[in-house]
């Protein structure tokens, strides 16, 4: 593993976390969204400690004192997550998926909700990662961005595929092979989320809306068009619709979609750009068609029968939140069984059941229908194949890019 270069955060990164915090899919609720891709994804209260000082780099991988495994003599595992992504009981007085853990291995899980957004976490635990220590926790789960960077940085412990046969069996195609973790070394997804397009069949006339070219170029919905505040979802489905790879795009690539989405400011075809609040207007039918995320549509669609998405033919945005086991954690094989354990079809089933994110385990269908038939059948929480074929990820960036790219996209928004 290459070492990680010290970061600090310019002035258009500053702005993209502030937009993503006050509008973007930072300032959501956990059941409504994921966190921003990249760093629109910090909190407002961790910008001053991440812009003032970077990051040490870490050791190159297996230099310096292994972790010491005590999961054979002490049964427990520390596991923290974000809120409300969990399944909890009816009476929400038990997690049922948890339990049945425990019970089944004999393993107590120490659950703690602790994560409310990428880099305050981050922050509670990077002074213990930088200096070699234990941070208390077993299992971390984070958005796929820090998770890369806590990778890069030495930061997270190699995964032992023996200990993960139903992960490594049943991990969704689309979710193998992410840049920042090929073949998934060291970490196993938690959930996904979808930037699709969505629309207002009422307002667009029944007219069914499918690209972005439809929403860049179609008359009928001039100044009823938006497009996201989020870097990451406007730039890489305009870069799919202009036939580019959104993992391997070149600077040029970048350009062409501003300067495509740059056209539709100036022709006034799109209406804005905006985070979460998008969904008042789609529902009242304000926007007639816009980018928009999976959980939102979901949640839209259970009161108003006339919001609609589709998946364009060139393909789409997919992010996700990924487990990761801590350096210097002492119980690493107890959090591999969990991990595996969560990839078992009717647990993945039963928890995809609760939280109605994209669920990454290939084959659960058959059980979720025995919970939620119209659930099984949500292609935004179950991707079919073809829709999973669909699927893109915005590649990693370095920190020259980040700069230059945000910099860049402020601009067309008016940030």
């Amino acid at each position: 593993m290459e070492q990680y270069e010290p970061e600090s955060l310019s002035a258009a990164q500053l702005a993209a976390i502030r937009r993503s915090m006050t509008s973007g899919r930072g300032a959501l609720s956990r059941r409504s969204m994921l966190r921003a891709g990249g760093v629109g994804a910090l909190t407002v209260g961790g910008l001053a400690g991440l812009s003032a000082c970077g990051i040490p780099p870490a050791k190159r991988e297996g230099q310096g004192p292994a972790s010491t495994d005590d999961s054979a003599r002490e049964k427990t595992v520390a596991f923290s997550n974000w809120t409300e992504y969990m399944d909890v009981s009816e009476d929400e007085k038990s997690r049922p998926t948890l339990e049945a853990f425990a019970k089944r291995t004999g393993i107590k899980v120490k659950y703690t909700e602790d994560i409310n957004d990428n880099v305050e976490f981050f922050g509670k635990i990077k002074p213990q990662l930088a200096a070699g220590q234990d941070t208390g926790r077993d299992l971390i789960c984070v958005t796929d961005w820090l998770a890369a960077r806590i990778i890069r940085l030495g930061w997270a412990q190699r995964l032992d595929p023996a200990h993960l046969p139903n992960a490594y069996a049943n991990l969704s195609a689309q979710f193998r092979r992410p840049d920042w973790d090929p073949g998934r070394s060291y970490s196993y997804p938690w959930t996904g989320i979808s930037t699709v397009i969505a629309y207002n069949s009422k307002a667009t006339g029944g007219k069914k809306v499918d690209s972005v070219t439809q929403l860049l170029d179609d008359p009928s919905l001039k100044g009823r068009v938006g497009f996201l505040t989020e870097m990451r979802d406007s730039v890489g489905m305009t870069l799919l619709d202009l036939g580019k790879d959104p993992e391997r795009f070149t600077d040029a690539d970048f350009d062409a979609a501003v300067g495509r989405l740059q056209k539709g400011v100036d022709t006034k075809q799109i209406r804005r750009f905006t985070g979460n609040d998008y969904t008042s207007d789609l529902d009242k039918g304000d926007i007639a068609a816009c980018l928009a995320w999976a959980g939102d549509i979901i949640q839209l669609q259970a009161d108003n029968p006339d919001i609609k998405y589709s998946i364009p033919s060139a393909g789409y945005i997919t992010s996700s939140d990924n487990l990761l086991v801590p350096a210097q954690s002492r119980h690493k094989a107890n959090a591999e069984k969990l991990i595996d354990y969560y990839y078992e079809l009717p647990v993945a089933a039963q928890l995809a059941a609760y939280i109605n994110y994209v669920c990454p385990v290939d084959g659960v269908k058959d059980e979720l229908a025995k919970i939620d038939p119209e659930l099984a059948n949500n292609t935004l929480i179950l991707p079919d194949k073809a829709m999973a074929k669909k699927s893109h990820a915005f590649r990693s960036l370095t920190s020259a890019e980040e700069t230059a790219y945000e910099e860049k996209f402020a601009k067309l928004i008016g940030a």
